[in-house]
C-alpha cells in the first residue's frame, strides 16, 4: 500500500478547508471550548501549528528533528503542553499567521521531497508521502474539534482516501498506546468514498473485517466519534475489538467522544 502521488496537493488543500473554518473569527472565536477537554479553538491550531513546524524540521533537516526529539521527556502529555506554550502567548492574528507560516514550510519542504523519500517521525521514520497523510490526519481531527465547537458540518471529498490509507498503516497504534500485544492477524478494510467508490484494503479472504463509509473510519480511528453513532460493521471478534481501540496517532487515547454527543453531526 502507498500513498496517492497528489498526498501533497491534499495536503494544503485540507489545511486550506481547516483554514476556512478560523480565518474571520474575532477573539471571542479563539477562545470558544472544543469537545477536547480544556483546549479552545486556538489550542486546536496552537498544536497544527507546532506540528506543521516538526514535520518541516523532518523534511528540511532531519539532524535537528531527531536532536529535538532526543530532548522530549517520558512525559506526553507535558510534551504536548510545552509546544502549545509559545504559540498560545500570541494574540490570534499572530497565532493565525504563524499557523499559516508553518503550513507553507512544509508544503515548501515536501514539494521539494521525493515521496519515497524516508523521513524521522516521532515512532518510526516514514516516507515523505506518509508523512503527509498523517498531517492530513491531524487536520482532519483536529480541523473537526474546531468544526463541532464552531456548530459547522463539514464536507469530504475523496482526497480523505490519503487518510484511510494512513489509519489502515497505522491499525496496530490503538494496542500498543494501550499497552495490549498487537494480534497476529490482517484485517480486511471495505470502505466507501464520499463520491461512492469503493476502496478496499487487506486481504481479501481475512475473516477479520471492517466495512462501512470512509468518512466514519477516519472519525473513528481519530476518536472524533463514538463507533455506535457511526455506520461501520466489524465481522470477527478481532474487528470488532479493534474499533473500540482504534487510534490513527501515538499517545494516550484520552476519553474520546461520548455516544450520541453529536447525534445527526457525523461529519
Amino acid at each position: 500500500m502507498t500513498a496517492q502521488p497528489d498526498v501533497y496537493a491534499q495536503l494544503t488543500a485540507e489545511g486550506q478547508d481547516v483554514d476556512r473554518l478560523v480565518a474571520d473569527l474575532d477573539t471571542a472565536g479563539w477562545e470558544r471550548p472544543t469537545p477536547a477537554p480544556g483546549w479552545t479553538i486556538a489550542h486546536q491550531i496552537a498544536h497544527l501549528a507546532a506540528t506543521f513546524r516538526m514535520a518541516e524540521l523532518a523534511v528540511s533537516d532531519p539532524d535537528a528533528f531527531t536532536r529535538l526529539t532526543s530532548g522530549l521527556s517520558a512525559d506526553f502529555n507535558a510534551n504536548v503542553q510545552h509546544a502549545l506554550a509559545g504559540y498560545l502567548a500570541e494574540p490570534p492574528e499572530v497565532l493565525l499567521k504563524r499557523w499559516r507560516a508553518e503550513r507553507a514550510a512544509v508544503d515548501d519542504a515536501l514539494t521539494a521531497t521525493p515521496p519515497g523519500q524516508l523521513v524521522p517521525w516521532l515512532v518510526r521514520p516514514l516516507p515523505a508521502a506518509v508523512l503527509a497523510a498523517a498531517g492530513m490526519m491531524e487536520l482532519f481531527a483536529h480541523g473537526q474539534d474546531i468544526a463541532d465547537a464552531l456548530g459547522v458540518r463539514r464536507q469530504y471529498g475523496d482526497r480523505i482516501r490519503h487518510l484511510v490509507e494512513f489509519v489502515v498503516r497505522t491499525w496496530d497504534f490503538g494496542y500498543q498506546s494501550r499497552g495490549l500485544a498487537v494480534p497476529d492477524v490482517q484485517l480486511r478494510f471495505e470502505v466507501t468514498g464520499p463520491s461512492g467508490a469503493s476502496w478496499t484494503f487487506g486481504p481479501a479472504d481475512s475473516g477479520e473485517r471492517i466495512t462501512g463509509p470512509a468518512v466514519d473510519l477516519c472519525l473513528m480511528a481519530t476518536r472524533r466519534r463514538h463507533r455506535g453513532d457511526l455506520a461501520l460493521t466489524a465481522i470477527g471478534a478481532e474487528a470488532d475489538r479493534w474499533l473500540d481501540i482504534a487510534q490513527a496517532y501515538r499517545g494516550p487515547a484520552g476519553a474520546g467522544r461520548q455516544p450520541g454527543q453529536f447525534t445527526g453531526a457525523t461529519a
